[in-house]
């Protein structure tokens, strides 16, 4: 005799990378549902604190958010630089490093900068929740 089956059980979860539409269909997730932070389009000029460097580097941002930002320097910063972020309106100064090689576009280097914590007031500006929750 067999035993007796639940007729009733729940499929099994899907993984936590994937996201799921309808019935049973799962995908992968997008790059924009696996990011931790909101990001928001936002040009303001900024000025990069880097060690060695006797005066900082103008520039401004292309986005931001609560972690980080890229950046638009007139000239690379290579992966790993530890940098000091100023907002040269408010004066706030927040302390980062560079998170990938910077690329170049027809404005300088985008260069992308992470926070060594998140900051989500640097910028004065609200962001909108994660759709996730």
């Amino acid at each position: 005799m067999t035993p007796p089956q639940k007729l009733n059980a729940a499929p099994p979860a899907a993984p936590a990378s994937s996201v799921k539409r309808g019935a049973a269909v799962a995908r992968p997730q997008t790059a924009e549902e696996r990011r931790r932070a909101q990001r928001v389009l936002l040009k303001m000029p900024v000025l990069v604190h880097v060690s060695g460097k006797a005066n900082p580097l103008h520039g401004f941002t292309h986005t931001v958010s609560a972690s980080g930002a890229m950046i638009v320097l007139p000239e690379g910063i290579p992966l790993g630089t530890k940098l000091s972020i100023e907002n040269p309106k408010t004066q706030k100064k927040v302390e980062a490093h560079v998170v990938r090689p910077p690329q170049l576009n027809a404005d300088g280097s985008l260069v992308p900068v992470e926070f060594t914590t998140p900051s989500p007031q640097f910028w004065n500006i609200f962001f909108p929740p994660n759709a996730s929750n």
